[in-house]
């Protein structure tokens, strides 16, 4: 498989593995200005925290290479840009990395100041660059320190997919896995389908089983009884936001989970880049939710599954207090309760530029 995201230079156009088609299919799709971007985002093309933070530092490129001509005088231009950025940056609401990546290429533009719209298409295409390298490392330093968590014969449950897919590369819930395994430890996954897009069947069990881990589906309602009959280790998820006092946002579903862990004495871990830590909204309840379209649950693919005139609730995400995880997995190491403390701490100390940047 060729890297899920690329941008191609030349002609200006970023590539993305179009995550809807698998596992049936490997299909790109490519994002050729920023109506194209926000398309990919808004369907699905392309999803998870990280890699909207990856996707939307080149949607960037994509703004500034359309906004370069066409206009009257350099100040049109600019105000067209901020739009498309806007536009851009609203997208999707509850993952942070999506308007925090967008910000760190506006602060880039705003403190190299480049004299035409060439210079600034170099100057974000380069900085994309970094964004997507940078992402990588932290997955695998993740990785390495939640592997320390793991031991032989674990079984560790997941939900969604917070793999190589849903960054940059690598992953940070499945980065833990694959870095454990990597030391020769013994670690086989249950993957929740994550219902209603499957991105636990299609791309977690996917991504998985290509990788030699050994995984086993499970419908999203079987968790409780797993764990009730000791089938399961830990858990471990991923993270689209993280609140200042350790909140986290989720794909839907991981609330109730990690209740379940709680009850059964399993410890539920998150594992998250430090961009993914907003220091700026205070608690879970400000976390802004998502909601889908309403044909997501009563539909499935091209069949409905419910009578005419049935509506249907689909919050895309939900909040695990703080008080249900015991460790949240970054790159600087597994950070412990009172998050509070430890977030600001580690962000403080060596988060990335924008993280630090939501310091209160």
């Amino acid at each position: 498989m060729k890297p899920h995201i690329r941008f191609d230079g030349a002609s200006g156009t970023l590539v993305l593995l179009d995550q809807r088609m698998l596992p049936a299919s490997e299909e790109y799709f490519y994002c050729r200005d920023t109506r194209d971007l926000i398309y990919a985002i808004q369907e699905m093309v392309v999803r998870g925290a990280p890699a909207l933070g990856v996707a939307a530092a080149f949607g960037c490129v994509l703004a500034a290479r359309e906004t370069a001509t066409g206009f009257s005088s350099p100040r049109e231009g600019a105000e067209a840009l901020d739009a498309l950025l806007d536009a851009l940056a609203a997208v999707r609401p509850t993952a942070v990395n999506l308007p925090r990546m967008i910000g760190r290429m506006r602060k880039i533009r705003q403190d190299r100041n480049p004299s035409t719209f060439a210079e600034l298409v170099a100057l974000w295409e380069t900085e994309s660059a970094r964004i997507h390298r940078e992402d990588q490392e932290v997955n695998r330093r993740i990785g390495a320190h939640g592997a320390e968590l793991l031991v032989s014969g674990d079984v560790v449950l997941t939900h969604c997919n917070a793999g190589a897919l849903a960054t940059a590369g690598f992953g940070t819930a499945l980065g833990v896995i694959y870095a454990a395994r990597a030391r020769g430890k013994d670690i086989r996954v249950i993957a929740c389908e994550t219902r209603p897009l499957l991105q636990g069947a299609r791309l977690t069990a996917y991504e998985l089983h290509r990788n030699g881990v050994p995984v086993t589906l499970v419908c999203d309602n079987a968790c409780a009884l797993l764990m009730r009959k000791g089938m399961v280790s830990k858990v471990l998820a991923g993270a689209d936001r993280i609140a200042a006092d350790g909140d986290t946002a989720n794909k839907i579903g991981t609330y109730g989970i990690a209740l379940s862990a709680q009850a059964h004495g399993i410890p539920f871990y998150i594992a998250a880049p430090l961009s993914t830590v907003d220091l700026r909204t205070p608690t879970g309840d400000d976390i802004p939710i998502e909601e889908r379209p309403e044909s997501e649950v009563t539909y499935f693919g091209s069949r409905r599954i419910c009578p005419e005139g049935v509506g249907a609730c689909n919050f895309a995400f939900d909040v695990t207090p703080a008080a249900l995880i015991a460790g949240i997995i970054t790159e600087l190491g597994v950070l412990h309760p009172p998050y509070g403390l430890s977030l600001a701490r580690a962000v403080e100390r060596g988060g990335s530029k924008e993280a630090r940047s939501t310091l209160p």
